[in-house]
């Protein structure tokens, strides 16, 4: 909701061309009363978006959350990850600065792997043969639009999960033994804004450009390539998973199963205990996993040499490892030493 508000009022004051959308962000910062604190937020408010949604799917992992009866709350759940990401690109293109521009160049031209419409998609894309204003028009439409959608599921997210109630951290199913949701889960809740509210105020008034690239306040400029072009930091992850092969298509679909492969976990085997606290063996291995995502992130933030290359290959196999193989088997093998 705060993206929305936020989102709204800027929209009041951006104008969608490339050649003043630089300016027209800049005027929001410098000369509408509170601009500052209006863009500060938006552009913090999808880290903080991020963050809380990463953590809230490695717990889902770790509590095997996503298992029968919530196989279905678990996958509208990764499609509404998946439209964030779209969403989230899109609106980084918007300032258009020099990393929003060379990123969407980037990103975009990953397209013109797919055989044989590749070319024609890309060029869809752009509203053109080349990245200009018609690209960035589209994007300003679909990064309006794309919200919408991802209202829609978050309200269909809370209905699944009103019918087949909250996991809770010993495993046990919710409908054998329900808590009312007041004062329990008001209090629980509570507790949770307060803190992340927290957290948010202190990026947005004391570090607010510290997610945030410096050479995106460097106005696009197409003949002036970045010396080392990154996405946002959220997006690091796959990113290095996308470098870390060789092959552009390989690379792609890679890119496009890291975040897919989500909607197969719900069809891995799990015991009676689902929650990971009496799984000693997964346990270990989903920490591994957390770590393992988390050095994905670094590598995608640098540069293409030595040892960074083979070190992004290593994690990009054992993250497809981990959630097509080890998870499935080690959870099999606990099973088995629960029956013994």
């Amino acid at each position: 909701m705060a993206q929305i508000v936020t989102g709204v009022l800027l929209s009041l004051h951006y104008t969608a061309h490339i050649e003043i959308a630089f300016v027209s962000v800049e005027h929001i910062m410098r000369d509408i009363n509170n601009g500052w604190l209006l863009r500060y937020s938006h552009a913090n408010g999808a880290s903080m978006f991020f963050i809380v949604v990463y953590i809230h799917t490695f717990r889902g992992l770790f509590y095997t959350s996503y298992a029968i009866p919530r196989q279905q709350l678990w996958n509208i759940g990764v499609l509404i990850l998946l439209l964030m990401i779209i969403t989230a690109f899109m609106g980084y293109v918007l300032p258009w600065g020099q990393m929003s521009f060379w990123g969407a160049t980037v990103i975009t031209n990953l397209v013109s792997a797919v055989p044989a419409i590749g070319n024609q998609i890309v060029i869809w894309l752009w509203g053109g043969y080349s990245i200009a204003n018609a690209t960035l028009t589209k994007f300003y439409g679909l990064h309006f639009f794309f919200p919408i959608i991802i209202s829609f599921l978050v309200v269909l997210h809370l209905m699944y999960l009103h019918f087949v109630g909250s996991n809770n951290p010993l495993g046990i199913t919710a409908l054998l033994l329900k808590i009312f949701f007041a004062p329990y889960y008001i209090v629980k809740d509570l507790y949770g804004v307060f803190l992340f509210l927290g957290i948010f105020a202190f990026f947005v008034f004391f570090y607010p450009n510290l997610l945030g690239h410096p050479d995106n306040y460097i106005q696009a400029n197409p003949l002036v390539t970045p010396p080392h072009i990154v996405p946002e930091w959220y997006f690091l992850p796959f990113y290095a998973i996308l470098r870390s092969i060789p092959d552009k298509l390989l690379g792609v679909l890679a890119l496009l199963i890291a975040i897919c492969i989500l909607l197969i976990i719900p069809f891995s085997i799990v015991g009676e205990i689902r929650s990971l606290k009496f799984k000693p063996l997964t346990r270990f291995s989903f920490w591994c996993f957390v770590m393992n995502c988390v050095a994905l992130g670094w590598i995608g933030s640098q540069s293409v040499k030595i040892p960074f290359v083979e070190i992004g290959q290593f994690s990009t196999i054992f993250y497809f490892l981990f959630l097509i193989l080890l998870l499935p088997l080690f959870s099999f093998y606990d099973k088995w030493i629960q029956q013994n």
